[in-house]
């Protein structure tokens, strides 16, 4: 059963967001949230960082990215128009 089990989960969608071993930190998780914000006309979540540059001086970094980059960084291998939320009623 484990066997089966370990199989789905290596073939499934989700395989690299369940294995990803890169370290997270929730101060770092907490900074970008703090300047994070929706755009609805592109449809992209919008935050700028504060980090160092090559020579210690602090610079403000933007990121910007929207539902197609996550599941390209995630290898989902789908599209907008997939399934992927189900609700209660559904199960």
């Amino acid at each position: 059963m484990v066997g089966k089990m370990a199989k789905f989960l290596r073939e499934s969608r989700v395989a690299k967001a369940l294995s990803n071993r890169t370290a997270i930190y929730e101060s770092h998780v907490r900074a970008f949230w703090n300047t994070a914000r929706y755009e609805e006309s592109d449809k992209m979540i919008h935050s700028v960082l504060r980090k160092k540059d090559q020579t210690g001086k602090d610079i403000d970094v933007e990121f910007n990215f929207g539902v197609g980059d996550i599941r390209r960084v995630l290898e989902l291998k789908d599209s907008d128009d997939d399934l992927t939320i189900m609700s209660e009623l559904e199960k």
